[in-house]
């Protein structure tokens, strides 16, 4: 079991950190289109688009749907790993 729960922990951390990347380049001009930036679209978009669908932009422009995603990611994990304690014993 741990070995698994430390397998999410560490996938989770890595898109956690995607995200953040991703979010950061958002503020530099044309970033997106970079060949890094396309990258991380790619990989980041389907999963920040319904949060985004849901919570609209703060005053027309600040973004807070990725702060959002990013606590249901954590929990997300959380709770896989929690139920899978219950499934796999120790």
């Amino acid at each position: 079991m741990a070995t698994i729960a430390g397998f999410l922990w560490t996938l989770e951390r890595i898109y956690f950190f995607m995200l953040i990347a991703y979010v950061l380049l958002s503020w530099l001009p044309n970033a997106r289109e970079s060949f890094v930036g396309e990258l991380l679209g790619k990989l980041v978009e389907p999963y920040l688009a319904p949060f985004r669908r849901f919570i609209p932009p703060i005053g027309g422009m600040i973004d807070i749907s990725p702060i959002v995603a990013l606590f249901a990611l954590k929990y997300l994990v959380m709770g896989i790993i929690a139920i899978l304690s219950f499934i796999i014993p120790a």
